[in-house]
């Protein structure tokens, strides 16, 4: 078996099929998005050629684009602070528990396998201000100034919010990658370690955690690529209001082809996407390189 596995016949055969859907999916998309970046069209009806004008105007004339640039890279800064860091200090506290471990992992995975929809509805719940949500209702016995407090209707907040909820909702799944990561490491590492005098907070911080480096940057990269791409919490939370105060790249990209009927002018708001998440993909990787040759 392990010949029959080794061989690039056997390999390409079992390569083939996710390749062919990635293209299909993917590739095909893009190359059809960057060609309609290139007219001026409704999504119905005669095309009109533009060339590159739809691009000049994206980033020489649309302070809006540029600030939902901004607003998806502190969003992607929260999403990484909450489900990288997060998702690792859950699991460290699940491999430490020996009782109801289980069910501790069950409810942290909860959020996972709930719908956006759902997730968005329960939030949007427990902060309304009328009539009072719960969030509002807590904070209330200790302020009664708090009591109507605005959260998604924030123009200060609604990011902040909106990035909150997106991480919350994919924290336990990131959270189960670091914990069979965790209990991975090798038991010979753990009581060498220990023989040695380490305590808890050593054991991790110079054993455990740098072992599991690759899984913490293969993480990132994931919750990167899922970040700027991001289009559900935000859009069903806050539809990218008040204003464009929680704007993102991909809700502005859906605006504009489908709301605004520009679909060339969305088709090249989709490519800046792409480019920035290659970019900041790029960059990334190549800040890991260089931490692991030091």
């Amino acid at each position: 078996m392990q010949k029959s596995f080794g061989r690039k016949k056997v390999i390409m055969m079992f390569l083939l099929p996710a390749f062919l859907v990635y293209t299909l999916f993917v590739v095909v998309s893009v190359v059809w998005a960057g060609y309609y970046s290139l007219f001026d069209w409704s999504g119905v009806g005669e095309k009109s050629f533009l060339g590159l004008q739809n691009y000049t105007q994206l980033f020489t004339n649309d302070p809006t684009f540029w600030a939902t640039v901004a607003h998806t890279l502190i969003y992607t800064v929260i999403c990484v602070l909450i489900q990288v860091f997060g998702g690792l200090l859950f699991a460290i506290f699940l491999s430490r528990v020996t009782k109801f471990r289980a069910g501790l992992q069950t409810l942290y995975y909860v959020p996972v396998v709930i719908s956006s929809v759902a997730i968005c509805q329960i939030f949007t719940k427990l902060l309304s201000v009328t009539p009072p949500g719960v969030i509002n209702s807590v904070l209330g016995f200790l302020n009664a100034d708090l009591l109507y407090m605005e959260w998604i209707s924030n123009d200060s907040l609604s990011l902040l919010v909106a990035s909150f909820v997106e991480g919350y909702k994919y924290l336990g799944l990131y959270m189960v990658i670091f914990y069979a990561a965790l209990i991975g490491v090798p038991k010979e590492l753990e009581e060498a370690a220990i023989m040695d005098g380490t305590n808890v907070v050593q054991l991790y911080r110079h054993v455990k955690i740098p072992y599991i480096r690759p899984v913490i940057i293969a993480n990132c990269v994931l919750v990167l690529n899922g970040s700027l791409r991001s289009f559900d919490i935000s859009f069903l939370l806050t539809k990218g209001g008040p204003g464009n105060s929680s704007e993102l790249m991909s809700t502005y990209m859906y605006k504009q082809a489908f709301s605004s009927m520009k679909y060339g002018y969305g088709s090249a708001v989709a490519m800046a996407i792409v480019a920035i998440c290659l970019l900041v993909g790029f960059v990334f990787r190549r800040v890991t390189e260089r931490g692991e040759e030091a």
